[in-house]
């Protein structure tokens, strides 16, 4: 019997192995049964679903499951971002949405994310409850399913999201700052959802817009959708060739952006963050920042010079969105890419992420390498990394457990003042560096996070992390 439970970003797994028709309908169940526990069922659930193979029938299924359990239902025409999906249970005031997507994963995986009605990740409480849920459906195998041809018209309708979102993203945009800025954008769809959403925003504030690999291909042009530099060199290649301004990407389902300044230097969320939290600042928003236990101490940096707090919560957007809607911030972002702001939906949203880095730099008039060169002089260099180490899903526990039990003294040469056990262990050492040392939650790896003032100094920070690590997996502690 295949083990289904929400890691965390949901539930992915193989199709064909894992991920099947049968599975699919048996979490549907799950979740149609949390949405009417808690007295949901007549606001309706939405869903979306990715570009990849098989997806729109998996939304399907997940449709049957929702009708025949008396839920109403919102199915979108066409694959859709995240952040779309998430926008239309705010929009809609629905009980939450499914969407089916892997995000980042190849293209032989597939997923499953259920949005609550808050329109923010899902929390551990709510995805335990489904996720036990599922536990006893997978046993007893009661699900209950009406075919979509046979719904009725008023409980089933295919809905269109695009406008609605497009208008909601350009009244939180200045969009004076667009004005006679003549931004020149390439952006690379990866064949995913973004398609006709970030470049529409854009063009309608007057950006120039070059749209590469916009084309639905479930094999994502043969590699992944994920965006990192290592696929995205034509990307890179055509900034420099249309002496654009930006070159943004986004993930197969665009809750992650990528960004590429006009000289084509990529610029990683570690920068993007803290640029985007000090421009927020001086564009007069005041408020705190959420960022996870791996994302850069810069922003601390800038919190601190301007008397507002910063809050520090696990690895994983859910957590960020819940301090979005809770707390006193204006920004809330990881280290992997997600970022959100307040008054946004609470989870993350690579389109609105782009479109905001666009306004930045059209209203400053600067380059982003420019613009983090000036918060290096008035903040002091940090310097981020991350390496990863193979470790199989059930050593991982044992692992950090050995590890939380002996702390060395020093790292790199410099004293440890203090052990952060927020998420995994994290060393914040005696010259402000940190090591953070951490599981997946969705990959058989154990993470090793770290900052310090110097490149050097960070290279021999993970190198000892990885050190422990791999002391601790070869049985030698």
């Amino acid at each position: 019997m295949v083990k289904i439970s929400f890691g965390t970003d949901g539930w992915r797994g193989v199709m064909g192995r894992d991920f099947t028709f049968d599975n699919v309908k048996v979490v549907a169940q799950g979740i149609a049964e949390y949405v009417q526990s808690h007295g949901l069922r007549d606001r309706g659930v939405i869903v979306g679903y990715d570009t990849r193979r098989w997806s729109r029938r998996f939304a399907e299924s997940v449709c049957e499951v929702m009708l025949g359990n008396g839920i109403p239902t919102y199915i979108t025409n066409r694959d859709v971002p995240t952040p779309v999906a998430a926008f239309e249970v705010l929009h809609r005031r629905a009980a939450g949405a499914v969407m089916i997507t892997a995000s980042h994963n190849p293209p032989e995986w597939n997923g499953i994310k259920y949005i609550p009605e808050y329109a923010g990740p899902a929390l551990p409480e709510t995805t335990e409850e489904i996720t036990d849920n599922i536990s006893r459906i997978l046993v007893e195998r009661k699900i209950k399913e009406t075919s979509i041809k046979d719904a009725q018209h008023n409980l089933l309708k295919w809905i269109n999201p695009t406008r609605s979102y497009i208008d909601f993203v350009k009244k939180q945009l200045d969009v004076e700052a667009f004005k006679n800025s003549k931004l020149k954008v390439v952006f690379d769809a990866m064949h995913g959802t973004a398609r006709g959403y970030l470049d529409r925003v854009l063009r309608s504030l007057g950006c120039k817009v070059t749209v590469i690999n916009a084309k639905v291909d479930p094999n994502f042009g043969g590699g992944r959708p994920e965006p990192l530099p290592e696929f995205l060199s034509e990307l890179k290649t055509k900034v420099i060739s249309l002496k654009a301004n930006l070159g943004l990407a986004t993930d197969g389902d665009a809750d992650r952006v990528a960004v590429y300044d006009s000289d084509g230097s990529y610029f990683a969320a570690d920068q993007l963050l803290p640029s985007l939290f000090d421009y927020s600042i001086k564009s007069g928003k005041i408020g705190g920042i959420v960022r996870t236990v791996a994302t850069t101490h810069l922003l601390d940096r800038i919190a601190e010079r301007h008397g507002v707090t910063v809050y520090e919560v696990p690895v994983g957007f859910k957590y960020v969105g819940q301090y979005l809607r809770e707390k006193d911030v204006i920004l809330g972002g990881e280290e992997s890419g997600g970022i959100s702001f307040k008054g946004h939906i609470p989870d993350k949203d690579g389109i609105f992420t782009g479109v905001k880095v666009a306004e930045m730099v059209a209203k400053t008039g600067k380059t982003l390498s420019q613009l983090f060169k000036e918060l290096e002089s008035e903040y002091g260099l940090l310097v981020s990394g991350r390496e990863d180490v193979p470790c199989p899903d059930e050593l991982k526990q044992v692992i950090m457990e050995k590890l939380s039990a002996k702390i060395p003294n020093k790292i790199a040469d410099t004293e440890i003042l203090h052990v952060n056990r927020v998420d995994g262990v994290k060393l914040i050492l005696k010259d402000e560096s940190w090591l953070l040392i951490r599981p997946s939650g969705t990959e058989p790896l154990i993470r090793i996070y770290g900052e310090s003032t110097n490149k050097e100094k960070l290279q021999a920070i993970l190198k000892e992390g990885r050190k422990l690590v791999v002391k601790v997996l070869s049985g030698q502690s």
